[in-house]
């Protein structure tokens, strides 16, 4: 991950992405460079318009960040019903034991 994120340092900077540059920077955070991963990723990044790449996959992200709080509701339904149930269980409960009470007095 940390690759990717170097290389977007240097898209965000402007700069253009290079091995050498991706290496200087991971050397500076402190990361043991692989070669071959620099390699792989310099390779797979040419022709790649890294800001399109980046609005096309936060739309979906958007989106579902969109959904979560409208899924709030709901939950907070369930748990508002389940209090309810537990009330009405309570009640019978009492209902129940002020029964038996009473038949104790004239049993």
């Amino acid at each position: 991950m940390e690759y990717v994120y170097a290389a977007l340092l240097l898209h965000a900077a402007g700069k253009e992405i290079t091995e050498e540059k991706i290496k200087a920077i991971l050397e500076v955070a402190g990361v043991e460079v692989n070669e071959a991963r620099v390699k792989a990723l310099v390779a797979a990044l040419e022709g790649i318009n890294i800001s399109e790449a980046i609005q096309k996959a936060s739309v979906p992200m958007l989106a579902s960040a969109a959904a979560a709080p409208a899924a709030a509701p709901a939950v907070e339904a369930k748990k508002e019903e389940k209090k309810e149930e537990k009330k009405k269980e309570e009640e019978e409960k009492k209902e129940e034991e002020a029964i038996e009470g009473l038949g104790a007095l004239f049993g």
